[in-house]
């Protein structure tokens, strides 16, 4: 590799590991120990950078794709980067990876003794991504969030060693709940990627056709709609809320901050009478914290 390619690989890795901050929710807060922040960021790399080839939002250049054994002519096929990752992701387990974010997870995997699983699961979504556009039912969605979202909650609890059936099954509602509340958030971003992630069942209940989706701003139709489902969101994260109180320290702030993302970024919805439409309605820091200490005192 040249001192070019050097230089532009650090790019393309620093600019997915930037998009932590505009994250709903804290990835490595500063107050866990400096190993568990590496492994979190280390996940959060792995995570990121598969939805932004699922997505189409890597770093311009083309490093990723270099770094991935792809050629310059298949760097814009997404199912093709999505699949030389997915053996990238392999040499994780049993070789050296190509890529510096997932040699960068290798010792977390190592480390924490991780399963290929949940990667997996990640890597299908953005694939399933490629493929459907659409959700019929409120449980194709749940089924989409299986390995969209819930697999970072598991790896989270697994980096942190505090799995067990009841967590994990708490944490899948609060990772569920998150995904469906960046869903409402980013409702216009979507329809310009020609996906929808409103049910269509809820649509036709609330008489919405997809045209009132491409709108400036939302009709009263559209409104209840996210309505409805930011209350869909809520219940799921009142079901996720005991996960909180399971654990005791810094993972029980770690873990409010995820459920309080969740709720603060439902408030805000809520504040934008659930006109999602002319941008996605995001919560201020104040809005955040006063979330966290509702989460942690139980009150949520």
């Amino acid at each position: 590799m040249t001192g070019t390619d050097t230089a532009r690989s650090r790019n393309a890795e620093r600019a997915t590991l930037d998009k932590a901050t505009a994250e709903n929710f804290p990835v490595a807060p500063f107050f866990l120990p400096r190993a568990w922040r590496d492994d979190l960021m280390a996940v959060y790399g792995f995570a990121r950078l598969v939805d932004d080839i699922g997505d189409g939002d890597l770093a311009p250049g083309g490093a990723d794709a270099r770094l991935l054994g792809v050629s310059a002519e298949d760097a814009g096929d997404r199912l093709v980067l999505l699949d030389a990752f997915e053996a990238d992701l392999r040499r994780v387990f049993d070789g050296t990876p190509r890529h510096p974010l997932l040699r960068r997870l290798q010792p977390t995997v190592r480390r924490c003794s991780l399963t290929p699983e949940p990667f997996l699961g990640l890597i299908a979504a953005n694939r399933q991504d490629q493929l459907v556009k659409r959700y019929e039912t409120w449980d194709d969605l749940l089924a989409y969030c299986e390995l969209s979202a819930n697999p970072v909650g598991r790896l989270v609890l697994a980096v942190t060693g505090i799995a067990t059936p009841e967590r994990i099954r708490r944490s899948d509602a609060v990772c569920t709940a998150l995904q469906i509340v960046e869903h409402l958030q980013d409702v216009a971003e979507d329809l310009g990627r020609d996906r929808v992630y409103l049910p269509a069942e809820d649509m036709k209940r609330f008489h919405v056709q997809e045209a009132d989706l491409a709108a400036p701003t939302a009709g009263a139709s559209v409104r209840a709609l996210v309505a409805y489902e930011a209350q869909r969101a809520r219940v799921l994260l009142n079901e996720g809320d005991p996960l909180v109180g399971s654990v005791h320290g810094r993972l029980r702030l770690l873990l409010a901050g995820f459920v309080a993302g969740g709720r603060a970024a439902v408030r805000a919805i809520a504040a934008a009478e659930y006109d999602v439409l002319p941008g996605p309605p995001k919560p201020g820091k104040l809005r955040l914290l006063r979330e966290v200490g509702v989460t942690l005192r139980g009150e949520g």
